[in-house]
């Protein structure tokens, strides 16, 4: 409701109940066709004011939920609450066998994951560590011909290694020798 209804809607109750206060038992028809017309003219501003649906519960944080007709202000959702928690004075609180999240993860929780799948990672040796160098691969003759291709390339490392990952990661292969280069010059003098 805008400052400009509430306004007018004040002003229209305000004079109800003027009218309401010069009633006598001998008022003429034509001052009750008045109050009649003021009375539809209130009715009309309320109209006009109210935007939501009427509330179907007397609970002044769930207005239009769902109703249950024994609950003291009738909302299913607060007596539901209230009826929990007196269960949970009689039995104790309830155990969850695993924490609830507020917002499921799209990956799933460990247990509900599968073991992970066999995977053989090529990596190469940039002078201080290894790193992955391509895609993991799902065939073992796939990775070393990934690597066999590498290598031969015209920017290819110092050294390379495949590792096998299943539960565990496994150091399958090496080809070249891996040297710790220093990457200051002079050797940090």
């Amino acid at each position: 409701m805008n400052h400009a209804q509430l306004t007018a809607l004040g002003r229209a109750l305000r004079l109800l109940g003027e009218h309401g206060e010069a009633l006598t038992g001998d008022t003429p028809d034509a001052r009750l066709h008045e109050v009649k017309a003021d009375l539809r003219r209130a009715l009309d501003l309320l109209e006009e004011s109210v935007t939501t649906a009427a509330p179907s519960t007397r609970c002044p944080e769930h207005p239009n939920g769902p109703v249950d007709e024994n609950a003291p202000d009738l909302c299913l959702l607060c007596e539901t609450r209230r009826r929990a928690a007196r269960r949970a004075e009689i039995n104790g609180p309830a155990i969850h066998p695993r924490p609830v999240d507020p917002a499921p993860s799209r990956y799933g929780v460990r247990e509900d994951r599968p073991q992970p799948q066999q995977r053989w990672l090529p990596e190469q040796w940039n002078g201080q560590s290894w790193q992955l160098c391509g895609t993991p691969r799902r065939d073992r003759h796939e990775a070393e011909l990934y690597i066999a291709a590498q290598r031969r390339g015209p920017r290819a490392a110092m050294a390379y290694r495949l590792v096998h990952e299943f539960t565990d990661y496994e150091v399958l292969r090496i080809w070249g020798t891996p040297v710790r280069v220093d990457i200051e010059p002079l050797g940090n003098l």
